[in-house]
């Protein structure tokens, strides 16, 4: 085993939470060969410089709290990390509902000031959008949605609500 690149490895990980991925790419970006890869791996999972539970929590919590990012894009994030399934679950559930909402509410009260619209319905599919590609669940959206943008009756453009299928 190469014991610079253990050093320097072991390093990495004793400063911030690494997952196991993380490593190998760094590992091979520093000319590692796959089987010094995984033994330094090994070593370091078992001597707990790694431990993907460990680092999927910390993930989500930052990703949420510094990123704004909703659960599906962080467990998206966990998926191209190859954070098994049971890891990404436990993360993604022990995240708070409270902040979660409440983050939500702040993200979209800030767009709000930025979007513009012909009307309440134009500005509501916006943030929508927004809020879904931030990876928020479209419950939740609806749910945290600015209280002058519920939806109205008579606010969706083009649209006759008084015709029936017999007109046609």
């Amino acid at each position: 085993m190469n014991q610079e690149l253990l050093y320097r490895a072991s390093a990495l990980c004793a400063g911030s939470e690494h997952c196991c991925h993380d490593i190998q790419e760094k590992l091979k970006r520093w000319g590692a060969s796959e089987e010094e890869c995984n033994e330094i791996i090994d070593y370091l999972v078992d001597e707990k410089y790694i431990d993907e539970e460990r680092f999927s929590k910390a993930y989500a919590k930052d990703k949420l709290r510094f990123n704004h990012w909703g659960r599906q894009k962080i467990d998206q994030g966990l998926r191209l990390l190859q954070i098994c399934t049971a890891f990404r679950q436990q993360a993604l559930s022990e995240l708070p509902e409270q902040e979660y909402l409440d983050i939500l509410k702040g993200i979209l009260q800030s767009k709000q000031r930025g979007v513009k619209g012909r009307n309440n319905y134009e500005r509501r599919g916006k943030l929508i959008r927004f809020a879904l590609g931030r990876g928020f669940e479209m419950a939740s959206i609806l749910q945290c949605l600015p209280e002058d943008l519920k939806e109205d009756e008579g606010d969706y453009p083009d649209e006759d609500r008084s015709a029936t299928y017999s007109d046609f």
